[in-house]
């Protein structure tokens, strides 16, 4: 490695400067204490922990995008977690248990094998919350508030809020008689949005003149709440939990019109996102310019089940860096005071400490000049200082 290469970071990963670092905390502050006031409370997990906790029930994505290493103490395999949700599962299965709803949100730093996107991170600041022990349709539309409350905000000024629901493709599957590689292999191809191919694919594969239909008819159900008049006329045969889940989404754009009517709502009916592990309502928000969700989450019941507890489940997650780049709400550094050097042989010392403790204890940054030598662009942040007058300390601004 040459001396050029010492100071250069993996691809995907960055570092945090203190402008875009003041900014992230003070947002990830008032995220926390936003979810404070809806009732979630806070948990820290750990960094790492035994892979037989932190991938079970996942679904191979999050396998594929955590890292892995060998625990020099048990000889077993860790994984840094890609993904907090499971071990927020894992907390509400076993070492935070209730009986009844828990509502749990946690902020920290996660690490991917390999980034989602061409350019996206390696190391993301994931800010979300879960609700557990409570399956009805309202705990969904909580958590989809609390999302969009979130992005609010932050400043995000234009939200487009994507919503699907895993049952519809689920049940389709079903009625069609899919076996489980058939159905991953109509999952890839939802996936890919590719509707000539899964129009060939169901040609081949399902028998059903019914099911083949409504299989076909799926790419194109996707747009604003028309279409979900237009899917409970297809469907108008279809197995009754398929009915539910239309009856769900119906409901969940009633409310969510009404509490937020700036929010421009989109219906995918064949978003699969999730498939392997996700198992009702699933929704994503978007914003002009940033070309993957900026926040996503969805119900993901009997997760706790591989901890010994099954329980429902639904939430959602973000990016605190993508948060602070797209929002503008986020406080900036503020100026600061000068305090001088300290001169003993005037016998201030004493008092320029004590008058420095109370700007600080009041919330101003004071910044001490040093006896050796220029600071430069530290001393640039001051645009006041402190100077003697009349026996008094005073705040006057620096010129």
């Amino acid at each position: 490695m040459t001396r050029a290469d010492r100071w250069m970071l993996p691809d995907g990963i960055a570092e945090i400067l203190p402008a875009d670092a003041v900014r992230i905390e003070t947002l990830r502050r008032r995220l926390l204490d936003l979810y404070h006031s809806w009732g979630y409370e806070l948990i820290i997990p750990p960094m790492v922990e035994f892979t037989d906790s932190l991938l079970i029930g996942m679904g191979r994505d999050i396998d594929l995008s955590t890292f892995k290493v060998t625990d020099q103490l048990s000889g077993r395999t860790l994984g840094i977690r890609a993904d907090i949700t499971p071990q927020a599962a894992r907390i509400d299965a076993h070492s935070f248990p209730r009986s009844g709803a828990n509502r749990l949100c946690y902020a920290g730093q996660v690490l991917h094998a390999r980034p989602r996107t061409a350019m996206g991170s390696r190391a993301p600041i994931q800010i979300g919350a879960e609700l557990y022990g409570v399956e009805s349709l309202q705990a969904d539309i909580e958590v989809i508030s609390l999302m969009l409350e979130t992005l609010l905000l932050a400043g995000v000024e234009q939200i487009h809020l994507d919503l699907g629901h895993v049952a519809i493709y689920r049940n389709l599957a079903e009625a069609a008689g899919l076996d489980g590689e058939q159905q991953r292999e109509l999952f890839a191809l939802l996936q890919s949005k590719a509707s000539a191919d899964v129009r060939r694919w169901v040609e081949d594969n399902v028998a059903d003149p019914q099911a083949a239909d409504w299989l076909r008819a799926l790419p194109r159900l996707a747009g604003g709440r028309d279409c979900l008049a237009r899917a409970r006329e297809l469907f108008a045969g279809a197995p009754g939990a398929l009915q539910a889940a239309l009856a769900d989404l119906q409901r969940t754009a009633e409310l969510l019109a009404q509490r937020y009517p700036a929010v421009e709502l989109f219906f995918d009916l064949s978003e699969v996102r999730g498939y392997d592990y996700e198992t009702g309502l699933v929704f994503a928000a978007y914003t002009p310019g940033h070309g993957q969700a900026l926040a996503n989450g969805g119900r993901y019941n009997g997760i706790g089940a591989v901890f010994g507890r099954e329980r429902a489940a639904t939430g959602f997650s973000t990016d605190l860096v993508a948060l602070n780049t797209l929002g503008t709400s986020a406080e900036s550094l503020s100026g600061a005071i000068l305090a001088p050097v300290p001169d003993e042989s005037s016998g201030d010392v004493e008092s320029l400490w004590r008058v420095v403790g109370q700007l600080r204890r009041a919330g101003e940054v004071v910044i001490g000049a040093l006896p050796d030598g220029d600071e430069g662009e530290t001393l640039a942040r001051c645009d006041r200082e402190l100077v003697r007058e009349d026996g008094d300390w005073v705040v006057k601004p620096r010129g």
